[in-house]
């Protein structure tokens, strides 16, 4: 008698548990497919946070959701029978219910029910620099130091940061390199942060003193976001390669760089080639670019010839352009070399890189 009750028990149906997770970064209400199936033909729905996002969305659909928060044991009587049970966790989970479940699962004393978990919505590449575009506003409305900050007073530390990137892409550490972009990304997002208030680069004082006489109108101060960058770059890289977003045909890297220098010649509508290079980025990057530019354009042009050292360099840096050698590059991998041969010389060791 006992071991007919224990089989047909045994036989009976275990049901489902599905924990169906969604992120933050996308908007509620945007479900996947197998999301809005499950919920639908789902037994109970059960949600122990009332403030969840997606409560206002399943509701509208006509999906039932009860608020309560079952512990483990709960949850699988509640699927006797074979019922399917959906739960929603908050967005920080429910540490508590899957440690149950799983104490039960490994208990072997309770015929456990299928335990699903189901991504109801999923992040995109490039989601995370949703949070850092929110943890950036909070910091800029939270933070003494940051909240105070300018563009003039961050210009420094922008140069900073290149150069870091530099040095990590030179020593070739990836670890580096990856804190390195971050560091950069930190400053393009810091301005248009800043630039969201309709302060103007380089009106204000270094440390922000002059901010509350901005005035009110953001129109008129060139206020812009991030989305606003990322947008501008977003047209920006489709208009200038055709070849890849629309007909044009590229077929090595020149037929790119000619292309791109074109489009960019008609969009900035530029009156000498010289336009648009910045005359306070370092001596020898700059002599460089200059006859790269001249070069290019096909200004016929001689090097202006005088007495001392600056002029010698220009032939070298003019000289290495027509080349293809970096002469900034060149010049810092011959530093790191002369570098360690001073410390050899000191007795002192190669610094770690």
């Amino acid at each position: 008698m006992t071991d007919h009750s224990q089989s047909t028990a045994a036989a009976e149906p275990t049901g489902r548990i599905v924990l169906l997770t969604t992120s933050h970064r996308v908007a509620p209400g945007v479900l996947s497919w197998p999301a809005w199936q499950t919920l639908h033909a789902a037994d109970r729905v059960l949600c122990a946070d009332p403030g969840h996002p997606q409560l206002p969305y399943l509701r509208e659909a006509g999906v039932e959701v009860e608020q309560t928060a079952p512990d483990a044991h709960e949850l699988v009587a509640a699927c006797a029978g074979g019922r399917t049970v959906v739960v929603l966790p908050s967005g920080e989970g429910d540490q508590r219910l899957t440690d149950g479940l799983a104490r039960l699962a490994g208990s072997g004393r309770v015929s456990m029910p299928d335990l699903e978990l189901l991504p109801g919505s999923y992040d995109l590449p490039g989601a995370r620099l949703l949070d850092l575009v929110q943890v950036m506003d909070r910091v800029r409305r939270e933070c003494p130091w940051t909240s105070r900050q300018t563009h003039r007073g961050l210009a420094k530390y922008a140069i900073e940061e290149a150069y870091e990137l530099v040095e990590a892409i030179e020593d070739g550490d990836r670890e580096e390199l990856r804190e390195e972009l971050g560091d950069v990304l930190l400053q393009v997002v810091f301005h248009a942060r800043i630039a969201e208030e309709g302060i103007p680069a380089g009106e204000n004082g270094e440390n922000g003193e002059d901010r509350e006489d901005a005035g009110d109108d953001e129109e008129a101060l060139g206020a812009f976001s991030i989305d606003d960058v990322a947008g501008a770059l977003v047209q920006k890289l489709i208009h200038r390669h055709p070849h890849v977003f629309g007909d044009a045909q590229a077929e090595t890297p020149e037929d790119v760089h000619a292309h791109w220098q074109r489009t960019k010649a008609v969009e900035k509508r530029r009156e000498s080639v010289t336009d648009g290079v910045p005359v306070g980025q370092p001596g020898l990057a700059l002599a460089a670019k200059l006859a790269g530019r001249a070069r290019a354009g096909g200004v016929a042009v001689e090097l202006p010839r005088g007495e001392g050292i600056g002029y010698e360099l220009l032939e070298l840096a003019a000289r290495a352009e027509a080349e293809g050698v970096d002469p900034e590059t060149a010049l810092r991998a011959a530093a790191r070399v002369y570098r360690d041969a001073i410390r050899a010389a000191e007795g002192v060791g190669t610094p770690a890189r």
